[in-house]
């Protein structure tokens, strides 16, 4: 939760970064311009996902998961103490993309590695409900993120938030170095796992005859069930940083709704997906997770584009309360089971790194870039409602990635 904090809180205050670090006499370049940073970060997430996958599977899950949390933190820290562009010129925004770049190789390690744990020390009837518990701090994480943006920007005034209040929300991001490593590095490996361990080093199997722990052998070995994940993350990825973190930000700019009353509003949508999330992963231990996620990938793809409409049409707080509550509870009636669905697909000997590599490729190339691609798309097409055919693309691909899942999700 400490960790996703970290890496999210930046979309909430995208606007007053892009005022900072990246100024320019058109507002909607200078946006541009922070929300492709906000992307930027997940560019490194293949790259991490790869390192750290690896090492995880090598080395175990404790090792990788204890790493993650020092690149994190390292990355925070500079954007606490990154003077502006007023201060320091051009080399303000080139420490901010580091700064992302150094969160998004952290961030790349963290899905497989905590999604391979999860499962791996759940009970067999509640595989779903453990797998959800990762989705579910990511939800937590968001929510409390928004909720420290509301606040900075409701109890602040607008020139304290953009001379320093802005760093409030990242100082407090700093307690994942010792709450995040005390509590990693006094973890047990899963049974199962750590008896692969055990052979591994005692020589008693090849890494070939134990599923060949290397990115490579896993593109190799399972093409289906890595190309089903890819296509099955980008819907979960793009729903969630276009509805629960971009929103905020649309909120603002198409709907001119105060940027206080946009956070809480996303807030109180963040909190309905953290009640459902576990409710739907549970559905999915009882019933199998196939038809929740063709389910909830049919209702995101058909309720987004009225969704935007109706927003667009009233122009209010409370209007984008029903619509972001009711999307909530879509995103989780597939993200909800998502997890566990993914997890499901690859053998303990190299679960991370199939996790690793079929959500983060997806999340770096569709859902990262989902608040630029939005504003990108807004911006051309002069359509504020554009960013709905994005959304139902993504939709359309979890529907065809549970298709070439099926045989194994049939399974789980």
């Amino acid at each position: 939760m400490l960790e996703w904090y970290d890496f999210a809180i930046y979309g909430y205050f995208a606007v007053v970064i892009s005022r900072l670090f990246f100024p320019n006499h058109d507002e909607v370049v200078s946006l541009l311009l922070s929300v492709a940073t906000f992307g930027v970060g997940f560019a490194m997430r293949p790259i991490g996902a790869l390192v750290f996958g690896t090492l995880a599977d090598r080395q175990g899950r404790r090792v990788a998961l204890s790493w993650t949390v020092i690149t994190m933190v390292l990355g925070t820290f500079l954007m606490v103490i990154t003077p502006t562009y007023s201060s320091a010129g051009i080399v303000a925004p080139i420490i901010v993309v580091i700064a992302r770049l150094i969160q998004g190789f952290s961030a790349g390690g963290e899905m497989g590695s905590a999604l391979s744990y999860l499962v791996e020390y759940a009970p067999r009837q509640r595989k779903f409900l453990f797998a959800s518990f990762q989705q579910l701090t990511q939800l937590l994480a968001l929510l409390i993120g928004s909720l420290v943006g509301a606040a900075v920007n409701g109890l602040m005034p607008v020139e304290t938030v953009e001379t320093w209040g802005w760093r409030v929300p990242f100082m407090l991001g700093l307690i994942i170095a010792p709450v995040g490593w005390y509590i990693r590095n006094r973890t047990e490996e899963p049974p199962a796992f750590a008896e692969i361990l055990k052979q591994r080093r005692a020589g008693k199997n090849t890494d070939h005859a134990l599923g060949a722990p290397s990115p490579w052998s896993t593109l190799r070995d399972h093409p289906r069930e890595t190309l089903g994940g890819f296509f099955i993350t980008i819907l979960w990825t793009v729903s969630t940083y276009f509805f629960l973190v971009f929103m905020p930000t649309y909120a603002v700019k198409q709907l001119h709704i105060s940027a206080s009353h946009s956070l809480v509003s996303n807030s109180l949508s963040l909190l309905v997906a953290v009640v459902a999330t576990p409710c739907f992963a549970l559905l999915a231990d009882r019933h199998g997770p196939l038809k929740l996620l063709r389910m909830g990938a049919m209702a995101i793809t058909i309720l987004v584009y009225p969704a935007l409409s109706v927003l667009l049409e009233y122009q209010s707080f409370e209007a984008l309360l029903v619509v972001q509550a009711t999307l909530a509870v879509a995103i989780a009636s597939f993200t909800g089971p998502a997890g566990g669905a993914l997890a499901s697909l690859f053998p303990d000997g190299n679960r991370s790194i199939g996790v690793s590599i079929a959500y983060n490729f997806a999340v770096t190339l569709f859902g990262g870039f989902a608040p630029f691609i939005s504003t990108w798309l807004i911006q051309t097409s002069g359509n504020s409602l554009a960013p709905a055919f994005y959304v139902v693309f993504a939709g359309l691909a979890a529907m065809a990635g549970c298709s070439l899942a099926s045989p194994k999700l049939c399974k789980a």
